[in-house]
C-alpha cells in the first residue's frame, strides 16, 4: 500500500492507474485493482480518533465503537474498487454534509467538554473535503469510462437498541430514482436476504424499514452524477456482540465470501440493463 497525497491519488485516477493507497493524513484508504463499472464504500469503517481530541471527548472508546460500522470494509474487500474511512465518525462524519459533520452531541449525549476551537474543526473538515474530492474524481472517471456506475454504500446498525423486530439487512432508497432503478433495488434485496450466515443467524432484508438512505455519501454522488446508483446497504450488527464489544469473525468471513460473487453478479446485471 502506498501513502499518497490527495493530488497524487486524483492524478492516478485520472490516468486510470491501478493502485492501493492510504491518504497522506491517514484519513481514508482507496484501492483500485481494475477500473470497473462499480465501487464499494465503507465511510464509517474507521475508528481512529486523533489524540488532541481525547481529553475533550465525553464519549468513551467503547461508546464511539458502538456507533461506528466496524468490518464493513472487510465485507467488500475483494472487490476491485473500495474506498473507506479510517477516522471515527466522532471526529467528523463522512456521511453528513460539511456543516453538520462535526457533532455537538451524539445519540443524546454531549460530545465535547468544551467547544472545539476553530483550528481543530478546520483540521477535521479539511479531511472531509479531501475525501469528497477523491470520491468526485473516482465516480467521474467511472461514469466517463463506462457511462454508468453503481456504488454499494456499506453500513451497519445496532439492532439491539430497537424494541421491535428489525431486518438483518436494510436498504435505504429515499434519495434515489426508484422508478429507474426499482429492479436493481429488489434484486439486491433478494440477494441480501439469501446471505448464508453461521451460528443459526437468520437473514432478512427490507427496504426503508430502519433507515431510508439519507446519508451524505449517497446524496453527494446522486446529486453530482446522474447515471450512478448508490445502494445504501445496512447490516444489523449480527456479526458482533455490540454490547460486549466482541467480534464474530466467522460471520464477517461468511458475508465477505458470499458478496464476493453475488455483489459482482448484481453489478454485472446492473451494467447490462443500464449501459448507455
Amino acid at each position: 500500500m502506498l501513502k499518497l497525497s490527495i493530488e497524487e491519488i486524483i492524478n492516478k485516477i485520472q490516468k486510470e492507474e491501478t493502485f492501493e493507497a492510504v491518504s497522506s493524513d491517514y484519513s481514508f484508504t482507496i484501492k483500485i485493482d481494475e477500473y470497473v463499472h462499480y465501487a464499494c464504500g465503507a465511510v464509517h469503517d474507521g475508528h481512529q480518533f486523533r489524540k488532541e481530541l481525547w481529553t475533550n471527548c465525553l464519549h468513551t472508546e467503547y461508546e464511539r465503537w458502538f456507533e461506528e460500522d466496524p468490518e464493513t470494509k472487510e465485507m467488500v474487500k475483494s472487490h476491485p474498487i473500495v474506498i473507506a474511512g479510517c477516522d471515527s465518525r466522532f471526529e467528523y462524519d463522512l456521511n453528513r454534509a460539511p456543516e453538520t459533520a462535526i457533532y455537538v452531541d451524539a445519540w443524546g449525549k454531549q460530545l465535547w467538554k468544551n467547544p472545539l476551537p476553530q483550528s481543530q474543526k478546520s483540521k477535521s473538515l479539511d479531511k472531509h473535503a479531501n475525501f469528497y474530492k477523491v470520491v468526485h474524481a473516482l465516480i467521474g472517471k467511472i461514469e466517463e469510462k463506462f457511462g454508468v456506475c453503481i456504488v454499494y454504500d456499506m453500513h451497519s446498525y445496532n439492532w439491539k437498541r430497537w424494541t421491535r423486530e428489525v431486518p438483518t439487512w436494510n436498504l435505504g432508497t429515499g434519495n434515489i430514482d426508484n422508478n429507474r432503478f426499482e429492479n436493481e433495488v429488489e434484486t439486491w434485496r433478494v440477494i441480501l436476504e439469501k446471505t448464508p450466515l453461521p451460528n443459526n443467524i437468520k437473514s432478512t432484508a427490507l427496504v426503508n424499514d430502519t433507515f431510508q438512505g439519507n446519508g451524505y455519501f449517497l446524496k453527494y454522488i446522486t446529486n453530482n452524477f446522474k447515471n450512478t446508483l448508490v445502494l445504501a446497504t445496512e447490516i444489523a450488527k449480527v456479526y458482533c456482540d455490540e454490547l460486549e464489544q466482541i467480534m464474530y469473525p466467522e460471520v464477517v468471513v461468511s458475508i465477505e465470501k458470499y458478496l464476493r460473487t453475488e455483489l459482482k453478479n448484481h453489478a454485472k446485471a446492473f451494467y447490462k440493463a443500464h449501459k448507455l
